[in-house]
């Protein structure tokens, strides 16, 4: 008897390292695992950034096991609505043809990059009848709705409500982020024994913490030394208002210890850096995306790290962000609505503020008392939010219960 076949399974993500959107770099840690797992695992992705469609990668190559295939034309950028549908439309055609014609198929994986992959997967997986896992990172139009794009009563949201349900009838796996997510996945349709509620993972494994602020090349290279540094790191976007933190920003202009520091990139970049212009901001440095190496550096630079949840987005988006500084032991500066994710966190140790949006004088008054409190203190409130990672949150134990339930729900394993 002959050594049993490797599992194939097919997974579609349109952003994958090393562009650095975070959706990307969770499905890399899980086809990488999955690899090592002993299955083939290949990746179809857009050749092009997600953010900045300028940067270009490999159209092939394999990455720790993986093998990684990256489609032409299937990412224009975030430059414009029309282009941005483009690349979406051509990326799921593209994935649709791959999927059809893939030898000895036995699962799909997919999240929400485009929002509407699972549809493709749902065709391939009624046409070839291989089993689909959906790892929802955020919910449309759900997010649509709550930012109002569009009508909840329009004829766009019952399109895209209508897929929803299609894709989750269809999925033998279905993994919502924390509690909130699950209860609007499964008012929408019934999910017995497919649900998996995990939240994601920090990137603690691949990050090389400093010892302290004086031996961090991140804050010599931007000369933060001596400077109490508040920093937002991530996505910009309306779903994570950031109008309250600049407003504090403004109210403290002309204290020159502390300074705040934005990272990232997304639509929201741009109110950043007009509020820098109109009130020409010297305590605000707006800064790209870095990259996955230095990011131990960046985010240990912070003396407080701020999450920010719009007040409709519960359950619709999961700040990813407060797990990279938990990971950094930094206290946070919660920004947003108490019952949500964030808050549960908050409330099983004190790791962090909470401030609502709009209370511009809470905000000011927070920043000052975390700049008040000693070394030791800050440490403690840092500390306390890394113990509660390690133990609940880890990287290794996170991703292998979702490695172990893909197999399980895909029938991966013999």
């Amino acid at each position: 008897m002959g050594p049993a076949r490797r599992h194939t399974l097919l997974i579609f993500s349109q952003t994958f390292v090393p562009d650095p959107a975070a959706v990307g770099q969770h499905v890399a840690d899980v086809a990488i695992a999955m690899a090592r797992r002993g299955h083939r695992v290949i990746v179809y992705a857009a050749d092009s950034g997600y953010e900045d469609s300028t940067h270009s990668y490999p159209r092939r190559e394999n990455l720790q096991g993986v093998e990684v295939r990256r489609l032409p034309l299937a990412s224009f950028g975030k430059s414009s609505i029309p282009l941005r549908v483009a690349g979406t439309f051509l990326f799921m055609l593209q994935c649709l043809f791959a999927g059809l014609f893939t030898r000895r198929l036995d699962g799909i994986f997919f999240s929400t990059s485009p929002p509407l992959i699972g549809f493709i997967a749902s065709i391939i997986h009624i046409v070839r009848d291989v089993p689909i896992a959906y790892w929802a990172m955020d919910l449309n139009p759900d997010q649509l709705i709550a930012l109002r794009k569009i009508s909840s009563t329009g004829l766009i949201a019952d399109f895209l409500e209508n897929i929803n349900r299609f894709i989750l009838r269809e999925s033998a796996l279905v993994i919502a982020l924390d509690r909130f997510m699950a209860d609007r996945l499964t008012s929408r349709f019934e999910l017995p024994g497919q649900l998996l509620v995990l939240p994601p993972w920090s990137h603690e494994e691949q990050m090389e913490l400093p010892a302290d602020h004086q031996m961090n090349p991140f804050r010599a290279r931007h000369d933060l030394d001596g400077k109490f540094v508040v920093m937002y790191s991530g996505n910009h976007s309306p779903s994570n208002p950031l109008t309250t933190l600049l407003d504090a920003a403004v109210r403290l202009r002309d204290d020159e210890e502390i300074v705040f520091l934005f990272v990232g990139g997304g639509s929201g970049k741009r109110q950043v850096e007009r509020y820098v212009f109109d009130h020409q901001l010297r305590n605000v440095i707006s800064l790209p995306y870095q990259p996955l190496t230095d990011l131990g550096d960046s985010l240990s630079a912070a003396d407080v790290h701020v999450v920010a949840l719009g007040e409709a987005m519960v359950g619709i988006v999961h700040p990813c962000k407060i797990y990279g500084a938990m990971t950094v032991a930094r206290p946070i500066l919660y920004l947003g609505p108490k019952p949500s994710h964030i808050g549960d966190l908050l409330d099983s140790a004190e790791i962090g503020v909470h401030v609502v949006h709009g209370d511009v004088d809470g905000a000011v008054s927070a920043l000052l008392q975390l700049r008040q409190k000693d070394a030791a203190e800050l440490r403690e409130m840092g500390t306390a939010g890394e113990r509660i990672l390690r133990e609940r949150h880890g990287q290794e134990m996170l991703r292998d219960r979702l490695c172990a339930a893909l197999e399980v729900s895909l029938g991966l394993s013999d």
